[in-house]
């Protein structure tokens, strides 16, 4: 999922912190951080996709160089830079794109009727967070807001920021959502990989094709996609539309081919993002989850044991989620595990994307539970305020 809303928030914490820093200075110095973690992905990337792993070994590279370079920054300076927020965005809004091209509005329309399994799913995980969140926040002795904010799966970055915004413990949700979305990340597409055998490689991304497979014709098609995306984009981050940057991308892969060929001086436009842009978006994702754990201060290890703990819990509540899903549905188990995997949304996508299956199914449901995670935000931010306030009043 999306992280906080705007470059200008991070900045201004770096620059709070130590005064004599510009926010020129902290920009360059992320920018220099940024392009080290992408030297480093890259050859991570080729030498994990000798071992057969798929597309999405561009993710683990990614959350390998993340973690490598800002644990990195923190040993050998003192002011080291925090996780790169916009990053994020880029690479949410680019895997957005990648996937709005590769479902046609035709497929998304025929999974429409299945809606109603989509919201009941969601309302059990949300549900069922809620329990995990009041249980892990009773046993570790943290106030319940904290706990329901690590919990939750609503992504590391915006957990967090609202975590930062009510001066709550920023770096434990963190650490809670960081271990939640590694797991997922790490765990899924290997048991995805033992369902599908062979067919694990049938979408593998490799730098070299990448590279060679784009047509310079296309070139014009690309530069106006992007441009049309930042358009896009940039105002539902700046207005903080949850989840802007991906629905806003997706939405624009999903109509860029039927919009130009709506126009009357135009026919049989078929443009493909190409794989370039997939590899870097998945780096993108990989480095800002990587950065995350390179952030990290120590923590005791009573601390981890619960984060552990809740996370467990977390996983044992999407697999109850799939066995439901196979009950009410006809979708084959490997789908309802994708469909129902508690985060993150944009990299269980483009594990289906990967292994070609159901994109349409997995990307339908997982849209459905971050509108309904994202929409709801304000009002169990203020719930769970109020019952915080009641649970600390004294007796």
């Amino acid at each position: 999922m999306n992280q906080s809303v705007s470059v200008a928030p991070n900045l201004q914490e770096h620059t709070h912190e130590n005064p004599t820093v510009s926010k020129k200075q902290l920009f360059v110095k992320q920018l220099i951080v940024l392009a080290l973690e992408i030297l480093l992905a890259l050859p991570l990337g080729l030498f994990l996709a000798k071992f057969h792993i798929g597309g999405i070994a561009w993710i683990f590279a990614g959350i390998a160089s993340g973690t490598v370079v800002l644990q990195g920054c923190r040993v050998f300076y003192e002011n080291s830079p925090k996780p790169n927020r916009t990053a994020r965005k880029v690479g949410m809004a680019l895997v957005g794109l990648t996937v709005g091209a590769s479902n046609n509005h035709t497929n998304l329309a025929s999974v429409a009727s299945g809606i109603p399994i989509f919201i009941f799913l969601t309302l059990f995980l949300l549900m069922s967070g809620t329990c995990i969140g009041y249980i892990y926040s009773r046993v570790s002795k943290i106030n319940l807001l904290t706990a329901m904010l690590a919990t939750v799966p609503g992504g590391v970055g915006i957990m967090a920021a609202i975590a930062a915004d009510y001066n709550r413990n920023v770096t434990l949700v963190a650490l809670v959502q960081a271990i939640r979305v590694t797991s997922v990340v790490f765990l899924i597409p290997f048991i995805a990989r033992t369902s599908v055998g062979n067919y694990w490689n049938l979408q593998t991304i490799n730098v070299k094709g990448a590279l060679l497979s784009f047509e310079p014709s296309q070139l014009g098609l690309l530069l106006l996609v992007l441009l049309i995306t930042g358009l896009v984009v940039y105002p539902a981050i700046l207005f903080k539309i949850p989840a802007g940057d991906f629905f806003g991308a997706l939405l624009i892969g999903i109509g860029f081919n039927p919009l130009l060929n709506s126009l009357p001086f135009v026919s049989d436009i078929s443009f493909t993002p190409p794989p370039i842009i997939n590899l870097f978006g998945q780096m993108l994702l990989g480095i800002t989850i990587g950065e995350y754990w390179g952030d990290k201060p120590n923590f005791t290890k009573r601390t981890i044991g619960y984060a552990l703990m809740s996370v467990a819990m977390t996983l044992g509540t999407g697999a109850i989620a799939a066995i439901l899903a196979m009950q009410l549905t006809s979708w084959d188990w490997l789908t309802c595990l994708l469909v129902t995997a508690p985060g993150g949304s944009a990299e269980m996508i483009l594990v289906s994307l990967a292994l070609n299956h159901n994109v349409e199914i997995v990307t339908t449901g997982h849209l459905v539970r971050l509108i309904a995670i994202n929409s709801s935000l304000p009002l169990w931010v203020f719930l769970f305020r109020r019952l915080d306030e009641k649970l600390s009043e004294p007796v």
